[in-house]
């Protein structure tokens, strides 16, 4: 997909880049408001790199509660068995007392306006069937079933045309909990006769596609998901109706059979590599799509700015999801954390819109990087205290470099050490979350991505860029509570010789502390091996979640690269999981 300036999402004049805030004067208002409907197709998830995901429907008015009971999880899918298991015609009835008369639809989008997001994707019907619009295909909808009698979507859509966002619906297109013939749904009809799937498909689903393609003006995207066992038949007249009625808008990867325009990872996964062609991470604030009532684990900020810009500098897009309560509100702290976010990203909107991936293809241990031309922007999340900023493998040389502080900027000094570019800092950060170096290059970026043993923080490297012998990398994937996804993709299946082998930059020569993250059963002996060089090993105890353990020092006699090859020695080896080794200074 091509990297074009318009939207304000980027631009440059003679004097340098220009705020997006900047472009809104400078292009008048009636010009922002066209911006988002006359963008080419894919372009605002394409350059915006970042939007607002919401989950609100019948769900939220539970909050997590069913008869005085909390289940902990995700609220979206309360009525599953694995949580509440509330039957279909008994969760229909929480239609009629379903009221969200808060519910503020200029004031949502502004808050996406506010935190630098660039469109909205918001639930039109979630697994359990409800319809958060006004739909003719089924009276199981907001505007019939509910006292509101208001079509929320329709006020969305409006308020995002005016404020230049785009807009795109979330719908289950495969699963329908109360709806007979929808996967997981009700086998029969109202009249006990058995119900199949085309009774879903042709009765609800893709009559109500149609209505969300037709109704509600120019769409950025239709958000499908869990196709399960969906035939590619039922999938390709959906992705025909919205390429029909909406050829602007992407169809998600979560279609099936590879029918979407993208890939969607798996939930709340940020990944560290980069990954190839058009790509979103999908994530939330807390620990909940939907509201839950108990949940106020929220994403601090610099959280939310470091997985933005991880999936940025993967290649990627980012949509953050926050989940309004049964009255319509967004949470406050959710709120206060994406505006937060936010007024950084208005600072400094050359970072995160329209940018490359980082050619060093994954994080640097003070931060990451995004790439827009021959420009380098570093994110520096945890400040050196050493004053100096250690760049490892840039081949390309470098014009100048500076410290960017909102709309001004100091230039700062930079030397070559090993192969390493330093860059001289002032001894207190500039920003209280993240710091920005530009640095302008000579051509086009080219880089070494070995990772670099930073001599002032050090550095942990993930076991999944490791080359294997007699050992897998594989994904180890769990619920932390219902819904809440985490994944680690460890090396693991050890067999007796086998080896995760990494390969290291160093620029001073020495001592150097080592650990090692990993999960098993009892205790384990490692070891390491510089590669021509000494051995080390160490016996730690292990647990089944993943804990980091020292296992002992290593020499680097010399400046330069080196392998570096992890063994599970002794113990129950075929079970353990090694995560990422970390190497420290010893200064």
């Amino acid at each position: 997909m091509k990297k074009i300036v318009v939207l304000g999402l980027v631009g440059a004049t003679l004097a340098g880049v220009v705020r997006a805030d900047k472009m809104d004067e400078m292009w008048g208002e009636s010009t922002v408001k066209l911006r988002a409907e006359n963008a080419e197709r894919g372009e605002l998830f394409d350059e915006g790199n970042y939007a607002m995901f919401i989950h609100w429907g019948l769900y939220s008015q539970l909050a997590n509660k069913v008869d005085g009971k909390t289940y902990y999880g995700i609220g979206e899918w309360i009525m599953d068995p694995k949580m509440a298991g509330i039957p279909a015609e008994e969760y229909k009835k929480l239609a009629g007392t379903f009221n969200p008369t808060d519910f503020n639809a200029k004031a949502i989008v502004q808050l996406a306006k506010d935190a630098g997001m660039k469109y909205i994707v918001i639930t039109a019907k979630h697994h359990e069937g409800f319809a958060m619009y006004h739909s003719k295909a089924c009276k199981f909808n907001i505007v019939e079933a509910t006292p509101w009698k208001i079509d929320p979507m329709k006020e969305l859509s409006a308020a995002c045309r005016e404020a230049g966002l785009g807009f795109g619906f979330y719908y289950s297109h495969s699963q329908d909990w109360t709806f007979p013939g929808g996967r997981k749904g009700p086998t029969v009809d109202e009249n006990g006769k058995p119900a199949t799937f085309d009774d879903y498909f042709y009765k609800k689903c893709l009559p109500q596609v149609e209505e969300l393609c037709t109704e509600y003006g120019p769409i950025e995207l239709i958000w499908f998901d869990t196709p399960g066992g969906m035939e590619k038949s039922y999938v390709q007249q959906l992705v025909d109706v919205v390429r029909k009625n909406q050829p602007r808008a992407l169809v998600s990867g979560r279609a099936g059979h590879n029918l979407g325009d993208y890939q969607t990872l798996g939930d709340m996964e940020v990944p560290h590599h980069n990954v190839e062609g058009m790509w979103e991470s999908v994530d939330t604030t807390n620990d909940s799509w939907a509201y839950a009532w108990y949940d106020q684990n929220w994403k601090t900020p610099k959280e939310i700015l470091r997985r933005l810009i991880a999936c940025v500098g993967r290649g990627g897009t980012y949509m953050l999801n926050v989940g309004p309560n049964q009255d319509g509100l967004v949470p406050p702290r959710a709120a206060r954390a994406l505006r937060e976010a936010g007024d950084w990203i208005h600072r400094y909107p050359q970072v995160v819109y329209g940018t490359e991936a980082s050619p060093w293809q994954h994080a640097l241990p003070w931060g990451d990087v995004t790439v827009k031309g021959t420009h380098l922007f570093l994110s520096v999340f945890d400040w050196p205290a050493s004053g100096k900023l250690y760049l490892p493998g840039l081949k390309t040389g470098i014009e100048s470099a500076q410290l960017l502080d909102g709309e001004s900027s100091a230039p700062i000094r930079h030397s070559v050490v090993e192969g390493w570019t330093v860059f001289e800092l002032p001894p207190r950060s500039p920003e209280k979350m993240v710091s920005v170096v530009e640095v302008k290059l000579a051509g086009t970026p080219d880089v070494d991505p070995t990772f670099g043993v930073d001599p002032t923080l050090g550095t942990a490297i993930l076991a999944e860029f490791a080359a294997v012998e007699g050992a897998e990398i594989f994904r180890d994937r769990w619920m932390e509570k219902f819904g809440e996804w985490v994944l680690v993709n460890p090396v693991g299946h050890w067999t007796p010789g086998g080896k995760a082998v990494l390969e290291v930059d160093v620029p001073f020569a020495g001592d150097y502390g080592t650990s090692l993250t990993y999960a098993g059963e009892g205790r384990l002996v490692w070891g390491i091996d510089v590669v021509g060089g000494e051995h080390i090993q160490n016996q730690q105890n292990a647990s089944h979640n993943y804990q980091e353990f020292p296992i002992g020092w290593i020499n680097f006699p010399a400046p330069g690269k080196y392998r570096l090859a992890i063994s599970c020695l002794e113990g129950a080896i075929e079970t353990a999981k090694l995560k990422s080794i970390r190497i420290s200074p010893l200064n």
